[in-house]
C-alpha cells in the first residue's frame, strides 16, 4: 500500500515539507510505502474548464506534472496534500494543480482517504484546510483527521519542530491514515467492495 504526499509549497524542504515528513515517518513505521511529491517553484497553470480531458482522458496542457501525478494516483491508496498559508488560503500552485488533477482524473481518487495539512506562521490554517477538504468530499473520499485541526505553526522548519502539539497532530494523521487504508484493504479481502454509485445528477436552476 502506498500513500502519496504532495508538498504544495515552492520551498522543497520548508515548513510544509517538515509536516509531511513527520506524517511519512509514521506511515513507514506502519509498513506503508510513501512518496513526497514537491510541486516546486515553476508556475503551474490553472484549469480553464475546457473539458478536453473528458474526451482524451487527461489534461491537455503541456506540463506533465498533473498527468504523471494522476497516473500515480490511480495506483495509490491514500493522499496527503500539504500547503503553506497565503492570505488565509492554500497556495495558488496547489489549487491550480488540484483543480486540474481532480477535474481530469477524479476517478483516481474516489473512495481513497485524503488528508489536508496547512502550515502557517500564525493564522489562516483552518480556512486553508477547509478549502482542501472540499476536494475530498466532492470526490467521495474519506477525510482523515487527527486529534485537533490538521495544522502546524512556525516560520521555519526548526520552529515547526518546536510546535510539539502540531507534530503530534501530524503523527496522528499518519496513524489514522494507516488504519483507514488497512481497514479498506481488509474489507476488500472480506468481499466488501466500494459502494455502487448513482449516475451524477446536475440540477441547473436557471431556465
Amino acid at each position: 500500500m502506498k500513500i502519496l504526499l504532495v508538498n504544495g509549497s515552492c520551498n522543497f524542504r520548508g515548513c510544509t515539507f517538515t509536516a509531511l515528513e513527520e506524517i511519512a515517518g509514521v506511515l513507514k513505521k506502519e509498513g506503508l510505502e510513501t512518496e513526497i511529491i514537491s510541486l516546486g517553484g515553476e508556475p503551474i497553470r490553472d484549469c480553464i474548464g475546457c473539458g478536453a480531458c473528458i474526451k482524451c482522458g487527461e489534461c491537455v496542457f503541456g506540463d506533465d506534472l498533473v498527468n504523471l501525478f494522476v497516473k500515480k494516483a490511480r495506483e495509490a491508496d491514500g493522499f496527503v496534500f500539504g500547503t503553506p498559508v497565503y492570505y488565509a488560503h492554500p497556495s495558488g500552485r496547489l489549487l491550480s494543480f488540484l483543480d486540474r488533477a481532480f477535474y481530469s482524473g477524479g476517478s483516481a481518487f474516489a473512495f481513497k482517504p485524503g488528508a489536508a495539512v496547512a502550515s502557517a506562521r500564525r493564522a489562516g490554517t483552518t480556512a486553508s484546510v477547509d478549502v482542501l477538504n472540499k476536494y475530498f468530499t466532492i470526490a467521495r473520499m474519506p477525510v482523515i483527521s487527527s486529534n485537533y485541526w490538521n495544522m502546524v505553526h512556525g516560520n521555519t522548519p526548526e520552529e515547526v519542530r518546536q510546535d510539539l502539539e502540531g507534530m503530534q497532530i501530524m503523527r496522528g494523521i499518519g496513524q489514522n491514515m494507516a488504519w483507514m487504508v488497512k481497514c479498506i484493504e481488509a474489507g476488500k479481502t472480506a468481499g466488501v467492495g466500494y459502494p455502487v454509485t448513482e449516475e451524477k445528477v446536475r440540477t441547473n436552476f436557471i431556465r
